[in-house]
């Protein structure tokens, strides 16, 4: 019974020495220790993103939507002449040369939707521990959330075709390659919104003192 006990202590001991150490940490570094849970969350919900990815996509290409034109906003020129557009998905599947239209867009934005509703909450309480108004704080977090998305868009035109092209194409992976370039565009989403997210957390997640 002993022997079943010490294992037992020695996990609440250790436990106990990582959450002294960690409470240390917070206290000599907070950004820095926000950063780490901040990005260890971030992860977490990158990792949902390519699940949710791939069944929205699955699930809306069965529909017209793919058939469905979706090219939207344009600003200047492509490098061959044709039109560049924020939203660029023109209809047809990726794999018979379209940008998977109206399909592909709704895919994208269900994603990033669903995450960043997770990423809200999980950032607010558990990284910040904001204490803050909540409606003040989902009012600048969807402002921030409208202005990323139309720069993560707009940057999408430079290396969404190209790595289509290059694992579909070039090197004629077919289903898979579009499935590692439907991974691929959704990580560099991610990092987009990573490294700009945690500043605006910063701003709009602030822990307000209490009276005593």
């Amino acid at each position: 019974m002993e022997q079943h006990k010490k294992p037992q202590q020695q996990i609440v001991m250790a436990n106990q020495w990582f959450s002294n150490k960690w409470k240390h940490f917070k206290e000599e570094h907070p950004t820095l220790s926000q950063f780490i849970v901040f990005f260890i969350l971030s992860n977490g919900v990158t990792l949902l993103q390519l699940i949710l990815m791939p069944a929205f996509k699955f699930a809306l290409g069965y529909t017209s939507l793919v058939t469905t034109n979706f090219q939207i906003w344009q600003v200047g020129a492509n490098l061959d002449g044709t039109p560049y557009f924020i939203f660029d998905y023109a209809a047809g599947s990726l794999s018979s040369g379209g940008g998977g239209g109206l399909a592909y867009f709704f895919a994208v934005q269900l994603t990033l939707a669903i995450a960043q509703i997770i990423n809200f909450f999980a950032q607010r309480n558990i990284t910040f521990k904001s204490n803050t108004n909540i409606w003040v704080a989902a009012m600048w977090y969807l402002i921030a959330y409208l202005v990323i998305t139309l720069i993560a868009a707009a940057l999408q035109g430079w290396y969404k075709a190209p790595i289509y092209d290059l694992f579909m194409n070039v090197w004629d992976w077919g289903a898979t390659g579009e499935t590692m370039a439907d991974f691929i565009t959704m990580i560099i989403n991610s990092a987009i919104s990573f490294w700009v997210f945690f500043p605006i957390f910063k701003l709009i997640f602030k822990q307000k003192k209490e009276n005593a």
